[in-house]
Formats: structure tokens, sequence, C-alpha cells
């Protein structure tokens, strides 16, 4: 890949996980020049990759506001989306609706067995969320975590690998909690933001558990 294509693919990444910015502030995230971001994006909008919409300040120009389009989802992994729906369609139309959500339990306690080899019980509730957000990163979903300054760990996961199956079933995402419930006993664990919602990523707060 090229110069201009590993710029485009950072330019990408930084939109899709960090959301809208303007072109300032992902050239200095970048470590170039605001102009040099400004013409990779507008090559990008010519190309239907990106968007963008002027906000008014209250004083001096409009901040020009960069936005990934919908199109730019083929950029990102969609763990054979196309298959997957299918799959689940013929599941349903064999196996009812609680024949599915009998499936998509199972799912979850085999992803939960796999999860649990490297999330071990006597780690650190922090590296246990750390290492959860390193396997789901490795899954696709572009995971982060952090721990705000009064202990609530976050993770945020910034693309959704399933996404087309999930629309076809829920299940699927109601797994997903399920999951990380059972990976982490003891916490309160709550999903504030959410893809098939129309938000731009899935964020969960997690907590110890008051007694």
């Amino acid at each position: 890949m090229d110069k201009a294509g590993r710029a485009r693919d950072k330019i990408l990444y930084l939109l899709k996980t960090k959301g809208p910015q303007q072109a300032s502030i992902l050239a200095r995230k970048l470590g170039v020049t605001p102009m040099a971001v400004r013409q990779h994006l507008y090559r990008m909008h010519g190309q239907g990759e990106v968007e963008y919409n002027d906000e008014r300040r209250k004083v001096g120009r409009p901040a020009r506001i960069w936005r990934l389009t919908a199109a730019t989802g083929a950029h990102f992994p969609d763990s054979h989306g196309e298959l997957a729906v299918g799959i689940l369609q013929a599941a349903t139309a064999a196996f009812g609706p609680e024949g599915v959500a009998r499936l998509m339990d199972e799912r979850t306690r085999a992803q939960a067995r796999a999860y649990a080899r490297r999330m071990r019980r006597d780690m650190s509730l922090a590296a246990r969320v750390a290492e959860l957000a390193a396997i789901r990163r490795e899954e696709g979903y572009l995971a982060e975590h952090e721990q705000r300054p009064d202990g609530t760990l976050v993770l945020v996961e910034n693309h959704c690998p399933i996404c087309a199956a999930a629309q076809t079933c829920q299940d699927l995402c109601r797994g997903e909690l399920a999951l990380f419930r059972r990976l982490l006993p003891g916490t309160e664990i709550e999903r504030h933001e959410h893809i098939l919602a129309g938000q731009r990523r899935c964020l969960y707060t997690i907590r110890r558990r008051e007694h």
C-alpha cells in the first residue's frame, strides 16, 4: 500500500473509532498538516467515503465536521454477514424463534468458555476488562477500554462485525450483554450506546456491584 493509501486508512480508522471530527484535529493526531488531511478528505469525499456538515460557532467561521458515510462499512470486517443472515433465516424457518433463541444461548455459553481461558479469575477486574477488549479487537469489534476517575470501567466497540446478522436476530445482541455479565460476575454492566439503535458505537459501563 502506498503512502496515500496508508494515510486514508488512518483517517478512516480515526473517524470510525473517535467519531466525527474537524480536519485540524485529525491532523494533530496524525502528526501532519491540516492541509494534507483536507486533501485526503476531499478526495475521499469524491469517492463517497466521507461527508461533512458545517457547524456554526459563537465566534468565527463555521467548523467543518467530517464523518464516515454508510459506504465505508465495506472497509471494516463483517464476519460473512450475508452467510450469517441466510443461516439465521433458515434456522428460524426450521426451528422457530424459540429454537433460534436456544441456539444463541448455546453460542453464548461456548463464547464464555473460550473467553474464560484468557480472562482468569485471579486477574483484577480492570485486567479482565482489558483482556476482554483485546479479545473483541481480535474479533473485529475495534474495541477499546478505559477506567474513569470514579473507578467505572468502560468498554467501547466501535464496529459490529456481525451487524447484518444482529439486525436479523436480536438474540445476538442480548447474548452479547449476557456474555459480558457471565464473564464479569459481581459487576453491574449497562449498555448506554448501541449501534443497532443508530448510534456510532456500542458503549458499556462496568461497575462493581454494591453489597
